[in-house]
């Protein structure tokens, strides 16, 4: 499937082919912190098929499995972009969130779930609103 994205303010933009079979939930710690939200949802993307246009700012940090990920954000709106490992990457992970396909990319699994947030499950039962409106709370049968 091929995909494409962008950061928010458009400065750096990205397209690639996926498996969207491949794409997961995250719930480890890191990717709560880094995406400022209680998961991130990504799809790998073989390099060779990644074309990258604009200048991301990169943040590299070690895992609790000492491998090392180079984090690609946006500099000037701090969009998350991608995750790549340094040296000779094999892959890139796109995080859907940038992705105009996000809808089309459901997750087939989830990883890290000693982390995830016991309140995640709930969410299908609160009070909804198609907008920015306050949420009207659903009739009890």
């Amino acid at each position: 499937m091929h995909v494409d994205g962008a950061c928010h303010c458009g400065r750096i933009s990205f397209s690639a082919e996926v498996d969207p079979t491949k794409t997961i939930v995250c719930h480890c710690t890191d990717c709560q912190v880094f995406s400022g939200s209680p998961f991130r949802a990504v799809v790998p993307a073989p390099i060779e098929t990644f074309e990258l246009h604009g200048e991301p700012k990169y943040y590299e940090k070690v895992a609790d499995s000492g491998n090392r990920r180079r984090q690609a954000f946006c500099g000037e709106c701090g969009s998350a972009l991608f995750g790549i490992a340094p040296g000779n990457a094999t892959s890139v992970t796109l995080r859907i969130g940038c992705l105009k396909q996000r809808d089309a990319l459901v997750p087939t699994g989830e990883i890290w779930k000693r982390s995830r947030l016991g309140w995640l499950g709930r969410l299908g039962h609160l009070p909804e609103s198609p907008d920015q409106s306050p949420p009207v709370p659903q009739a009890r049968a």
